[in-house]
């Protein structure tokens, strides 16, 4: 069986790559970095457990969901072609640099390995045995933590990333749905636990004030434990403002189409006018009540896609059944 990349466009139509790219814009963003920090200092390091079996449930999750939305052409496609382009160039290359810049951190403080996967295994069912800091943190804390950030940042479940799919151009709706598998084993696998590594391995397990609430200044620290202080801090800087712009720019797909498909055409510019003045307001507020509102807003996004996605399996069990007889 082979995914290929490139597909045969048609008009008004995105190519795979294209709608994984956007889907992941809207994914790849400041949870990866700033909300994995305050998953860690919060919930310790077993919080980074969590958020993988988070993403190992989000992958089938994704998959359900991305092939249900090439079957429901409900999306119009206008803006999602130039935003898929951009995504197109943009979210790779910044991956890219993130990844290994980060292996490089890994790389040169090595020696922090084992006590970090100690650290994590040990911390997801006994957060208090790891660090006088998270003597009495509980379990829940880690779990609630781990997979509170690992589904804010890679969306599964929530309804999002299939608006973006569903514009792909493809022979068969599964063969898009498998870029929504490498969508959160890209974004919560590599990315997420890359932040996490750079966070524990350059500060130190027992370098961390655990039970405050962090932003990026721990993955800053991690940085800057073994390249220079300058070139560090900037490097962090540039990539979470590519980070959220990418991420601004996928949401603003997401929240146009369903409010042009609810109200009409002539919402488009109400909505771009709200959303903008929201993403002002979002990034001066208290950084708590941000998350808190996320977290919340994410939850009730959940409730009625996952429950559509629940009622509508035996169609996703037929398609893949299908598709994959066809490709064996």
């Amino acid at each position: 069986m082979r995914v290929s990349f490139k597909s045969e466009q048609k008009e008004g139509a995105v190519t795979p790559f294209q709608a994984m790219c956007t889907a992941l814009a809207g994914t790849v963003g400041t949870g990866n970095i700033a909300g994995v920090c305050g998953a860690i200092a919060i919930g310790g390091p077993g919080a980074v457990f969590w958020m993988w079996v988070s993403a190992l449930f989000g992958m089938a999750t994704k998959f359900s969901e991305i092939t249900l939305a090439v079957l429901v052409a409900i999306v119009y496609f206008g803006g999602v072609q130039r935003i898929g382009q951009v995504c197109e160039l943009l979210v790779p290359g910044m991956a890219l640099i993130f990844i290994v810049a980060g292996i490089g951190v890994v790389v040169l403080r090595a020696d922090q390995i084992p006590a970090v996967f100690g650290a994590i295994f040990k911390g997801a069912f006994n957060p208090g045995a790891v660090a006088g800091g998270l003597v009495g943190t509980t379990m829940m804390t880690a779990v609630q933590k781990g997979v509170a950030r690992g589904v804010f940042s890679n969306e599964a479940g929530l309804g999002t990333a299939p608006i973006a799919h569903a514009a792909a151009d493809v022979e068969h709706p599964v063969q898009q749905g498998l870029y929504g598998i490498f969508e959160v084993f890209c974004d919560t696998i590599v990315i997420c636990t890359l932040t996490a590594l750079i966070v524990l391995c350059g500060n130190g397990v027992e370098g961390i004030e655990y039970g405050v609430a962090a932003n990026q200044t721990l993955t800053t620290a991690g940085f800057c434990a073994v390249y220079p202080a300058k070139i560090a801090t900037t490097a962090v800087a540039i990539a979470l403002s590519l980070f959220a712009f990418s991420t601004i720019l996928g949401w603003g797909v997401y929240g146009g189409r369903t409010a042009e498909y609810v109200f009409g055409e002539k919402a488009a510019v109400p909505y771009k006018i709200i959303y903008i003045l929201f993403c002002a307001a979002g990034a001066v507020i208290d950084l708590k009540l941000v998350w808190d509102i996320s977290d919340t807003l994410n939850g009730l996004m959940s409730i009625p896609n996952l429950t559509g996605v629940l009622l509508l399996s035996p169609v996703v069990v037929k398609l893949a059944k299908e598709y994959f007889a066809k490709h064996k």
